[in-house]
């Protein structure tokens, strides 16, 4: 975890590079971002800003709305728009690359920032290069939240909207994300250059990522440093998917263009976190065939390992890349049941780990909501034996979990406490996101400011917000979302 720098920099004292950008072409294209006329900012993260030690003040400024909505950039910024491919629902898509996405530049931490909706870039493939207002509100509200609850994620600075009519589904309103992460590289920045059969681009890519992420690869010499590139990679793709699956997240386009080789949750376009328990839930109504449902998140993860692997066979034996593959399964498995036993706030067992299958089979057969249920279970045995339909097969679970439960020397009020700090009461249910969208649309952006208060303290009670942890009410119970959501 990233430490903190003091937020005490103005944006002008902001000290700003581009060592991607360093790289020249063919890895990116010099790009300017396109403002947005008659922007507005809707939201900002003070936990973010205080990653790149930005003070709070700044944001009062009119020259920050300008940055963040596209309209100036700061000195020392270098903006480009970066290449890269990637297979799309299990087919190799070809050229992608950053269609409405452009890196600003690095600063403290380092933090690389990118601003998202500024406009078309060479790798648009005629689309319009923009971002719409419920795409950003989404973006920025889950990246914030999924931090929160301790989730490998990117991260959002600040959002702003306009009133440049953008024609999706309908016209809507133009906005701008800026975000951050150590590297916006992803498993694609390797796939294009591999099926280019350029292979001096590909080991220069992995020499800079290593070099800048990677120390303990750094330290190795020749194909080693390579080989242990990609099993941290691995390591952290199925540490990820652990992550996801045990806060009830669906990230909904799996694509390998979408995948960080930090380890990161990247672009949040149709996601959705489960409420009633279906281990096939399908987030997005595009994904006809299921692809990417709930259960299969992990088994696409390794997937897309499988096609990292494929483009770093010039530097990686097949051998080595199988053995590092297989590790993929043991660092999941032993991930999940970590986090999940710690849900139960039990020691770390095997007999707490047997507990597992059977709950998760329980609330699959009952479609108990997944959030509620752990958070219920954080206060006492009896309201979440509630949820799953108080009867024999329930009981007999309970019991199983009491009697570990009782070898606990803390006690069960230390234990409840413990428990609700690792399951937390709130988590961006769609419906909610929906509300603070069609407020943000209308001009009103309070509801999204609120929610992002309670994203952040996702453990608190908030109880002048206690109707966002329930399910959905009946005028929001047929949400969807799709790819351009």
């Amino acid at each position: 975890m990233a430490i903190a720098a003091q937020p005490d920099r103005t944006l002008e004292e902001l000290p700003f590079s581009n060592s991607f950008a360093a790289l020249g072409e063919p890895f990116a294209e010099r790009r300017t971002p396109a403002g947005l006329p008659d922007a507005r900012l809707v939201a900002w993260s003070p936990a973010a800003a205080e990653l790149i030690a930005l003070r709070s003040s700044e944001v009062e400024r009119p020259e920050f709305v300008a940055l963040v909505s596209g309209n100036a950039i700061v000195r020392g910024m270098e903006p480009v728009a970066s290449i890269y491919g990637g297979h799309q629902f299990g087919v190799w898509a070809g050229q992608l690359g950053d269609g409405r996405a452009i890196l600003l530049g690095e600063t403290a931490g380092p933090w690389e920032l990118q601003i998202k909706g500024a406009g078309m870039t060479a790798f648009s493939r005629g689309a319009d290069g923009r971002a719409v207002i419920r795409s950003t509100v989404r973006e920025f509200l889950a990246s914030e939240a999924m931090d929160a609850l301790g989730v490998p994620t990117t991260r959002a600075l600040a959002m702003t909207a306009g009133s440049e009519p953008v024609l999706r589904e309908r016209v809507e309103r133009a906005a701008t994300v800026i975000r951050l992460a150590p590297s916006f590289l992803r498993f694609g920045s390797f796939e294009i250059f591999h099926y280019r059969d350029r292979r001096a681009e590909v080991r220069r890519l992995a020499d800079y990522a290593v070099e800048r992420f990677f120390p303990a690869a750094a330290a190795l010499d020749g194909a080693a440093r390579y080989a242990r590139f990609f099993a941290s990679v691995v390591e952290r793709t199925a540490v990820l998917m652990a992550h996801w699956q045990a806060v009830g997240f669906a990230h909904g386009v799996m694509n390998t263009d979408n995948f960080s080789i930090l380890g990161l949750t990247l672009d949040y376009g149709p996601y959705g976190f489960i409420e009633a328990y279906d281990p096939g839930f399908i987030c997005n109504h595009t994904d006809s065939l299921g692809r990417y449902a709930f259960d299969r998140q992990p088994t696409i993860g390794l997937w897309n390992c499988y096609a990292l692997a494929q483009s770093l066979s010039t530097l990686i034996a097949e051998d080595e890349r199988t053995a590092i593959l297989a590790t993929y399964e043991p660092a999941f498995w032993d991930a999940y049941a970590t986090l999940l036993v710690a849900k139960l706030g039990l020691a770390d067992s095997v007999d707490a780990r047997r507990l597992l299958p059977d709950l998760l089979e329980l609330l699959a057969a009952r479609r108990v909501d997944w959030t509620r249920f752990w958070r219920a279970l954080s206060h006492d045995d009896a309201r979440a034996l509630a949820l799953t339909a108080d009867d024999e097969t329930s009981r007999a679970w309970f019991a199983r979990y009491a009697a570990l439960s009782a070898a606990d020397a803390r006690g069960d009020d230390l234990r409840h406490a413990a428990m609700r700090a690792v399951n937390p009461k709130y988590v961006l249910r769609n419906w909610v996101a929906q509300q603070a969208i069609e407020a943000c649309e209308a001009g009103d952006d309070t509801v999204v400011r609120a929610v992002y208060d309670v994203l952040r303290a996702p453990f608190d009670e908030h109880p002048e917000h206690a109707a966002w942890a329930q399910p959905a009410p009946p005028e929001y119970a047929h949400l969807s979302v799709s790819c351009s959501s």
